[in-house]
């Protein structure tokens, strides 16, 4: 099925910026945004936390199915943030909880603030945890897993959790916060991509190298209904929408990009970059560990190894992906941000967020703070990561921006436009449907 091209987007293109935002351009001077730099920020954003939780799809699914729907994720992203782009070029709106408000009023607008405020909120602090635990350890079930930091130096009051997530914090993320355009964020993002392309050569060549000595595990092309129900199979579809949502940050890279056509162009080689990322490193850490694989694979690297290299590796492996995440942070803490600030100063009067140095200073340090705090007086909130991708993601990416176009405020929506949007919602509503309800009740599986 063909999708409606970027290019099909009408030409008479609202000023992308509002009066305020004016303002702020005015100071910063015209959006200059590249291409290159929002493919960076946008695979930035949806190679996030979620790549720890592919390889373990792979198993559920077998790789043939796996790979179908990470296509089909990606394929129905593209239709959603095209829904966006296409929307916010005909309204005034540059912002989502705007774009929202303009198809469904004040109660659109507060849906879109909350459902990004839990979700980047609860993502952040999931961040931290898992710094923490590769960096500092954890213990579950009993076992205690020691983290990098721990095996290097042993376990002392400097190698603590609330310690070393301290001077991340301090060192590491406040100063990248700080930063006030999302574009500025393009290198740091560049290099978390190539962190995580690091974390993919090194699990491949450790794959290979299985291979070749004959100690990999079999592959599952199909899923094995004797260990698996069907209900389990609509479990990890939320893994994927929650790796691929990236559209609370849309608005924000749209603005500083300048062309609606390069943003789609950006959008489409992300996606692509992605798909390829995440099928890569499922089927690599698959084939090395097999059924023995963790929902979180890190834990499956957290091993001892009777060689040098070997533990080398497993090391790197994990400080590059703690890194990876650590460049991740600022990205997800932009919009969230802006949503916030969206929320509670809501006057027209107040000037933009980015030149209120005041507002913005006291409204970052106070996020930073308040996800550091939590982050180590709450060691494990995994339960809350599962029903992101079920509930406030999918809300965001794929129901809220369906629903716009059944509403067609602007009357552009086309026939088959409103069938895709049927197509979305449904396919949303009854996987996110289906997942919630095997995970609250996992003996019915």
């Amino acid at each position: 099925m063909k999708i409606a091209s970027h290019s099909d987007i009408t030409e008479a293109v609202q000023p992308l910026l509002s009066p305020e935002c004016e303002h702020s351009a005015e100071d910063r001077g015209a959006p200059n945004g590249s291409i290159s730099g929002a493919v960076f920020n946008i695979s930035t954003t949806m190679i996030g936390a979620g790549i720890m939780s592919v390889p373990a799809t792979m198993k559920v699914l077998g790789i043939v199915p796996g790979f179908l729907v990470i296509l089909l994720v990606a394929l129905v992203t593209d239709v959603t943030v095209e829904f966006m782009l296409r929307y916010t070029s005909s309204g005034k709106s540059t912002t989502y909880a705007g774009m929202m408000g303009e198809s469904f009023g004040s109660v659109g607008s507060l849906a879109v603030k909350i459902c990004v405020l839990i979700t980047n909120f609860g993502i952040l602090i999931i961040y931290l945890i898992i710094l923490g635990d590769v960096l500092c350890g954890n213990e579950s079930n009993g076992t205690t897993h020691l983290g990098v930091l721990q095996e290097w130096f042993g376990i002392h009051w400097w190698t603590s959790r609330a310690f070393t997530l301290l001077i991340i914090a301090l060192f590491i993320m406040l100063p990248l916060v700080m930063l006030r355009r999302v574009d500025s964020l393009r290198y740091t993002s560049a290099i978390s991509i190539l962190l995580a392309l690091v974390f993919l050569a090194i699990c491949s060549s450790m794959a290979f190298s299985a291979l070749l000595s004959g100690k990999t595990q079999s592959l599952r092309m199909v899923p094995d209904f004797s260990l698996v129900t069907v209900l389990d199979l609509f479990t990890t579809i939320p893994v994927f929408v929650t790796g691929f949502g990236f559209h609370v940050n849309v608005h924000p890279i749209r603005a500083e990009i300048g062309k609606v056509t390069h943003m789609g162009k950006a959008v489409k080689i992300s996606l692509v970059i992605c798909v390829v990322v995440y099928f890569a490193i499922g089927f690599f850490a698959y084939l090395l560990f097999g059924d023995s694989i963790m929902p979180d694979v890190l834990v499956n690297f957290d091993q001892n190894s009777n060689t040098h290299v070997g533990r080398l590796l497993n090391d790197i492996v994990r400080i590059s992906y703690a890194l990876h995440l650590a460049l991740v942070f600022p990205i997800m803490n932009y919009s969230l941000r802006i949503n916030i600030d969206e929320l509670i100063f809501s006057n027209k009067n107040k000037p933009p967020l980015a030149s209120d140095t005041p507002r913005f200073v006291s409204l970052t340090l106070s996020l930073l703070v308040l996800t550091y705090l939590v982050a180590v007086a709450i060691p494990n909130i995994w339960y809350f990561f599962q029903f992101l991708g079920s509930t406030t993601v999918v809300c965001t990416s794929f129901i809220f921006p369906a629903a716009i176009v059944l509403r067609d405020m602007h009357g552009i929506s086309k026939t088959k436009d409103r069938v895709i949007a049927i197509s979305v919602i449904v396919f949303a509503v009854g996987t996110s449907g289906i997942a919630i309800w095997t995970n609250l009740n996992p003996g019915d599986g």
